[in-house]
């Protein structure tokens, strides 16, 4: 993503109530890169999450 090579992500968001979890933007540039939510859609089980990518 600091590369600049990514334009949108899609994530599929489900809640655990137990475990660590993964940090999906560890080590990214939050000075050079900025998310812009774009649509959710929230679902009993899972949310669906689309975000834009843009510089700083």
């Amino acid at each position: 993503m600091n590369a600049g090579l990514i334009d949108e992500f899609s994530i599929a968001l489900s809640p655990v109530l137990f475990g660590s979890g993964i940090r999906l933007f560890e080590g990214v540039d939050a000075g050079r890169v900025a998310l812009e939510p774009v649509h959710a859609e929230p679902s009993p089980r899972v949310t669906h999450l689309t975000y834009t990518v843009r510089e700083r």
